[in-house]
């Protein structure tokens, strides 16, 4: 095999491989975006597209928030890589319309979530606007996990459609919490520089306002465990529980030690885990998989390669 071929021939397994890389890559920079936040480094770069008026990197009266802030910009052009080796390799692996656009707006969202990320910038951080790019950044990940289960055909069939509404009802909460989450960092100590202010709610009642939605979340992600028991679509209900579980577990335990960042960025990597294992259980509960072609495609594949 050639160092090409899982970019121009690729098999199902190398498609795989690109989405599961997206998958991270979007994970990642969630995790980095909040290091930015939690060491106050949110105005390192105090403008956009540069870093400052006269130049696009840091200079070192910028310090370490700089290089932070400027770090986290970097990391974007990897994605913008994975992404555009993704779309390749769907769209020279499939014919299916639904994975190509998929793979087309998963490359077209990079861009996009980096100018809303610029605007975070100039609109000296904001916190509504710095919670619609942390939204984002769960869209690309949820995005990333759909076009992830659908390559790999686990799509599960047989399952009823009220079991597949409960889910939907999961997911729908899920996100709700994932924002409401969002609610209470605004309205929190964490801006990302300490002259940003806030958005004026109360964190203590918001907090108990996303606790509850979280309460709500995992006696739903129980309900579908029990429901979906004995089919092969259990292990991503189980899965959704058990990171819940210590997702809030966490939030309980940053919430009554005064949110160390330590175990805020651990609750914000949890956050980003949940919108990808929210969405795998929808799928795979609601898709019955990649069409019969491709798998043609992939013995076509498999003998090229052999010969």
């Amino acid at each position: 095999m050639g160092m090409t071929d899982p970019l121009l021939r690729p098999s199902r397994r190398a498609v795989s491989g690109w989405a599961w890389a997206s998958v991270v890559a979007n994970t990642v920079i969630v995790l980095t975006g909040g290091a930015v936040r939690l060491t106050a480094s949110g105005l390192g770069c105090p403008t956009w597209p540069r870093c400052t008026e006269e130049s696009f990197v840091p200079h070192g009266e910028l310090g370490w928030h700089g290089v932070i802030e400027f770090g986290n910009r970097l990391l974007t052009y990897v994605l913008i890589a994975i992404a555009i080796g993704t779309l390749v390799a769907v769209w020279r692996w499939t014919s299916e319309r639904r994975l190509r656009l998929l793979s087309f707006l998963l490359a077209a969202g990079i861009p996009f979530q980096a100018v809303v990320g610029g605007i975070t910038v100039l609109t000296d951080l904001n916190p509504w606007v710095v919670a619609l790019h942390l939204m984002l950044s769960m869209v690309l990940i949820a995005g990333s996990t759909i076009l992830l289960v659908r390559v790999r055909a686990r799509g599960v069939t047989g399952v009823p459609q009220r079991t597949r509404a409960l889910v939907v009802a999961t997911f729908a909460v899920l996100w709700i919490a994932l924002y409401l989450g969002t609610v209470v960092t605004g309205s929190g100590p964490h801006a990302g520089d300490v002259d940003v202010p806030r958005n004026g709610l109360d964190p203590q009642v918001w907090s108990h306002v996303h606790a509850a939605s979280v309460y709500v979340l995992v006696a739903l992600t129980v309900a579908c465990c029990v429901a979906l028991r004995g089919t092969r679509a259990a292990s991503a209900a189980y899965w959704l529980l058990g990171v819940e579980l210590a997702q809030g577990l966490v939030g309980f335990v940053q919430f009554f030690t005064g949110l160390p960042i330590v175990l805020v960025g651990i609750h914000l990597l949890g956050a980003g885990v949940l919108a990808a294992l929210g969405t795998r259980l929808l799928v795979v509960t609601t898709s019955s998989g990649t069409p019969a072609a491709d798998e043609q495609r992939d013995v076509s594949t498999s003998v090229h390669q052999t010969s």
